[in-house]
């Protein structure tokens, strides 16, 4: 039996923080998983109350006791948010068992750390935050959680709306095992009634390039006798096994296969489209075969108007199915 899914909220009161705790009502997450809201107090370096005093001049040891002071006054007041961060996830995922821990460190690396010790699945963060001593940083520190964090991670977008009214959800797919998984990860959430998802499948020069090189397709293409001149049919048999495979979750499920840099199509489109969160995976194929989703995950996340939700391979096939 797999385990409950292991969601890390990261928290800085900011208005783009409640938008993330927003943005988890409409996420299609399991109604049994465990939640753990971190705030994180921007001290550098790190608050250490078990380093033993040195001997120094009176002026320098009533600075370093000041700082302390403010360190630890800081993390209070980030354990407090946590807090009533954790109350309000509480109260929107009655099912979930919540807990809340704060620290003082470098936000980004306090983040990623916790998510690695905590063995978490996805990391939910808000796309910007405060910054300064006294708040938290979550503004380019989402770009680094994406980064740099082993697990999947959701930089949320939130806005207004009810929990059970359809979502529209866009899926980027270039055939590579982390395209894969992200749509499996999407297949495996409950999304509401009536809710659509739109499989987007760019050509660029890369992938004209990839398929020049290439090795025989996927079985599950299911393609006749190579002819080099039709690679776009190779592709457009790539988004249709996609399409096939997302059919069974009774999402409406449509696609669009189109020349264009896929950092740019996946954020119009899904603009245009007027989409709830994008899915990527975190790296395409390095090989030949196929073009790259690497550097486009990290463009997508920084640029889309919406939530995004970048997955990385082994996370999205346990828990949460």
């Amino acid at each position: 039996m797999n385990r409950r899914l292991r969601l890390l909220i990261a928290y800085d009161g900011s208005s783009c923080g409640d938008a993330a705790l927003e943005d988890l009502r409409r996420a299609g997450l399991p109604d049994d998983a465990q939640a753990l809201v971190l705030s994180v107090a921007d001290i550098l370096p790190p608050l250490n109350t078990s380093t033993p005093a040195q001997p120094s001049p009176e002026w320098i040891a009533a600075a370093v006791e000041k700082a302390h002071a403010r360190a630890a006054q800081a993390v209070e007041e980030a354990r407090a948010m946590a807090a009533r961060a954790g109350e309000r996830v509480q109260s929107d995922h009655p099912g979930w068992e919540v807990g809340t821990e704060a620290c003082g460190d470098s936000p980004a690396w306090a983040i990623i750390a916790k998510a690695g010790e905590w063995q978490a699945d996805l990391v939910a963060v808000g796309s910007h935050g405060h910054s300064g001593i006294k708040r938290l940083v979550l503004g380019s520190v989402s770009q680094k959680v994406v980064n740099h964090t082993s697990c999947s991670v959701r930089v949320a977008r939130g806005r207004k709306s009810r929990k059970d009214s359809p979502v529209r959800l866009v899926l980027g797919a270039d055939g590579s095992p982390d395209s894969d998984m992200a749509l499996r990860a999407l297949a495996a959430r409950k999304w509401p009634a009536g809710s659509a998802v739109r499989v987007i499948t760019a050509i660029d020069t890369l992938m004209s390039l990839s398929l020049a090189f290439a090795l025989s397709p996927p079985a599950e293409w299911d393609l006749p006798k190579r002819d080099e001149s039709d690679e776009r049919a190779m592709i457009s048999r790539m988004n249709q096994v996609a399409v096939e495979k997302l059919l069974p979750t009774g999402l409406a499920v449509s696609s669009l296969v189109e020349e264009e840099n896929p950092k740019h199509l996946l954020v119009e489109e899904a603009k245009r489209w007027k989409a709830d969160c994008i899915f990527v995976g975190a790296k395409g194929l390095r090989g030949l075969e196929r073009f790259l989703l690497g550097s486009v995950s990290t463009a997508v996340t920084a640029r889309a108007h919406c939530s995004v939700e970048v997955v990385r391979t082994g996370q999205a096939d346990g828990p949460g199915r």
